[in-house]
């Protein structure tokens, strides 16, 4: 998949940026503040995450006491959380049983994945934004691993995309294969669907 030199660069600028942050970790504790507000009411049993690289806000702590609250609620269906696994072969995402302390390799990429733990089908998947523009499109990485997988998944998750303030461009224009998140949160709240239109 070929990605327009100019996005390439906007895509590098906007990693710069995020690695620099001098707020990065107080922005960080927003984030998770806003995701806990976010996830209350939520049906969802099964969350699929992924492992924060590159300077990307971490979900984890938050889901894992997203897990946790369900304990102690004592839900007849417990929560699971799942990290991506890559497909080489269709470049596509599936989604293993992920806790704190369990076995972990890295993929292909260096990225730490769950070693043989169970895989798990996400009804709810946060996706990391490395920028974000209107209608919910994402830029990634320019892998399009989540616009395939997204595109293959049937039912297909409720998506969040997550990522800081510095992200937004108002100008992003997506590409026929994007595929549009159904939310995004940033370190001051909700910003897809825009709130009150």
């Amino acid at each position: 998949m070929d990605t327009p030199p100019d996005k390439k660069t906007l895509r590098q600028r906007l990693i710069d940026e995020r690695l620099h942050l001098p707020d990065r970790l107080a922005r960080a504790d927003a984030l998770q503040t806003v995701m806990r507000i976010w996830l209350v009411g939520r049906p969802d049993t099964v969350i699929g995450a992924y492992w924060p690289i590159k300077g990307e806000f971490d979900p984890l702590p938050t889901l894992h006491r997203w897990k946790e609250d369900g304990e102690l609620m004592d839900e007849p269906q417990r929560r699971r959380i799942g990290l991506p696994v890559v497909d080489k072969v269709h470049k596509t995402l599936s989604f293993h049983a992920w806790y704190p302390g369990c076995p972990m390799e890295e993929d292909a990429y260096g990225i730490p994945k769950p070693k043989d733990t169970e895989l798990i089908v996400p009804t709810l998947l946060f996706v990391p934004c490395v920028g974000y523009g209107p209608g919910g499109y994402r830029l990634g990485y320019g892998g399009g691993f989540y616009d395939r997988t997204l595109a293959a998944l049937a039912p297909r998750p409720f998506t969040v995309g997550l990522g800081f303030a510095h992200g937004f461009i108002d100008d992003l224009l997506p590409e026929p294969h994007d595929q549009p998140l159904d939310a995004i949160l940033n370190d001051h709240g909700v910003v897809w669907p825009v709130p009150g239109l």
